[in-house]
């Protein structure tokens, strides 16, 4: 392979793991902003989990001016909440959409942020030497075989003359 090539490529996994890696501080980081807004203005209210699975919890909750609300993309950190469960919900006042199960936080998403940067850096990391070991034997390949064919020249033609 030629080495530019695998310059380029191995350019390329970092550029994707740099890309990775700020997407999951994104990520980390929009928990935290989502949690300065809630608790700026913060309403606590019982709701009841109207369906519930690892990644997804969906909510419905009245709030005290009487409106009922659903989150559009559910809970924030909804772990460990099942069906017809009633929980305590913190949530923005100035923005019902925005809720959380009463006493999580921001904190639970660094653990799954780090945890998409680690993976990520490591499969990069062994894409690179991969390309690399892959490209050390096919210049050594291409070495012997160059050698190969210079120790071996091929017979001349012979003539015969009757």
């Amino acid at each position: 392979m030629n080495p530019t090539i695998t310059r380029r490529v191995q350019f390329g996994l970092l550029i994707v793991g740099v890309v990775i890696t700020a997407m999951s501080f994104s990520l980390i980081g929009a928990a935290f902003r989502n949690d300065a807004t809630i608790n700026e203005s913060k309403g606590t209210v019982m709701a009841d989990v109207v369906s519930a699975d690892a990644r997804h919890a969906q909510v419905y909750f009245q709030t005290p001016d009487g409106r009922f609300h659903s989150p559009k993309l559910g809970l924030l950190y909804p772990t460990e909440l099942s069906q017809n469960q009633r929980i305590r919900v913190e949530y923005a006042m100035s923005n019902p959409d925005l809720a959380r199960p009463a006493g999580r936080s921001a904190t639970l998403a660094i653990i799954p942020g780090l945890s998409i940067a680690v993976t990520a850096w490591l499969i990069v990391g062994v894409l690179m030497v991969a390309i690399a070991e892959l490209n050390r034997f096919l210049a050594r390949r291409a070495t012997t075989t160059a050698g190969a064919a210079a120790d071996d020249p091929e017979p001349a033609e012979t003539v015969s003359t009757h």
